[in-house]
């Protein structure tokens, strides 16, 4: 097992400076940041009970950069596209980026600051929102031809189908998401990426989802999509579900895809990896002078709970898990449409954390950069798709069809 152990007690000085730090705050109602200066210390100094008597030893995730391209410039046409992590790993496995819709601005500055080569549609030149039937179609007869010799890909908004955001409504509430197609926004919109792939018939098509979309109205409405596909000439394999933590991806994800193609040939599934890699793999002092790094200034009460939690248990009332370092972390959360949601606690140090350490669970690269406040930052990363797994389904698709 990848795993050392480190003599750190509640008996060491640390600690009982800690407790007599956080005690302070609370008596005397301070904030405990200021508290914190007042003593020469930072968040990044606090520790657990049993804090560090666990260490990865083992591989770092797969790097982009070591991802073998096959896909010599075919070329990708992205939807729905947040943030980037499809298209990082797309790019990574060597598509040719055409062109990139996506309605949420944030995302677009996102999107455009990293990659400024992109052609990226969206706010505040374009609604980039593929509801727009003709608006998308529009722009997209002046950049592919048809039939479209490359790759559709996209990840319809997921909230209608997602059962960890309905955990936080009764059923019978109006804020009830988990209501599928008959969600007159976001439950339609796989759908209109249909009408778009039958009009410009690309190649071959991706669409990635939660595995919620799988079981939604007893799975009518995704097999009545798979018939409609199939109906216009498409090969449309069984969707399938991989856990990116079997593909290289410090993190446990199950993400649901449909991948078709007008060949006739079978796809070729990506291979499993044969180690899964640890959350201690990416969370350590090295990524904290990176951007979006800021961590959250918890109160003493809320580190008084989270610092007496052990490895992988969770605190009932905020409702967070300390991580596991020698285990891939638990899933990365986008968090509600108006914020970023809750995070998960660092490995040994009893706060959320950072945008960044998020990111780098989910493979971004470390100098990919999230725009807009926290929270918005946390809802892009969150909703990705980790560019690791997507590099592995793009090389599986272009050793099949192209």
């Amino acid at each position: 097992m990848n795993q050392i152990l480190l003599d750190r007690t509640t008996n060491s000085l640390d600690f009982q400076k800690q407790l007599q730090l956080l005690r302070k705050s609370v008596d005397a109602k301070k904030p405990l940041v200021e508290i914190l200066q007042d003593a020469g210390w930072t968040y990044e100094d606090l520790i657990y009970e049993t804090s560090r008597t666990k260490a990865w030893t083992g591989r770092t995730p797969i790097d982009l950069k070591e991802v073998c391209p096959l896909a010599q410039d075919i070329p990708l046409v992205s939807f729905f596209t947040g943030c980037g992590g499809m298209d990082l790993g797309l790019e990574a496995s060597g598509y040719k980026h055409i062109a990139a819709f996506e309605l949420n601005e944030l995302s677009c500055q996102t999107l455009r600051y990293n990659r400024p080569q992109w052609n990226v549609f969206g706010p505040p030149t374009h609604s980039g929102d593929v509801s727009k039937f003709e608006e998308i179609a529009e722009t997209l007869e002046q950049i592919v031809s048809i039939p479209f010799e490359g790759l559709f890909a996209g990840g319809p908004p997921c909230q209608p189908f997602s059962i960890a955001a309905n955990q936080r409504f009764s059923k019978s509430g109006e804020n009830f998401k988990r209501i599928g197609f008959s969600n007159q926004v976001n439950g339609n919109l796989l759908f209109d990426f249909l009408r778009l792939i039958i009009t410009f018939r690309p190649k071959s098509f991706v669409i990635e989802n939660v595995t919620g979309l799988r079981d939604i109205d007893g799975g009518i409405q995704l097999k009545t999509m798979i018939e409609e596909l199939r109906t216009n000439g498409y090969h449309v394999e069984q969707p399938f579900v991989l856990n990116a933590a079997n593909y290289g991806v410090p993190q446990y994800r199950s993400r649901l895809f449909v991948i078709g193609s007008r060949t006739a040939n079978v796809l070729k599934y990506p291979t499993p990896s044969e180690e899964m890699v640890g959350a201690g793999s990416v969370l350590n002092s090295s990524c904290r002078e990176l951007a979006n790094s800021e961590t959250r200034e918890h109160k003493a009460a809320s580190i008084l709970r989270y610092m007496r939690l052990g490895y992988g248990q969770r605190d009932q009332l905020g409702r967070v898990d300390r991580l596991d370092p020698l285990l891939p972390s638990k899933t990365v959360i986008a968090g509600g449409t108006k914020g970023g949601g809750r995070s998960h606690l660092h490995p040994e140090i009893p706060r959320t954390l950072s945008v960044r350490e998020c990111a780098l669970l989910q493979t971004f690269p470390s100098d990919y950069i999230f725009m807009g406040a926290s929270a918005r930052q946390f809802t892009q990363v969150g909703n990705a798709v980790p560019p690791v797994l997507a590099a592995q389904i793009g090389n599986s698709i272009s050793e099949s069809y192209f």
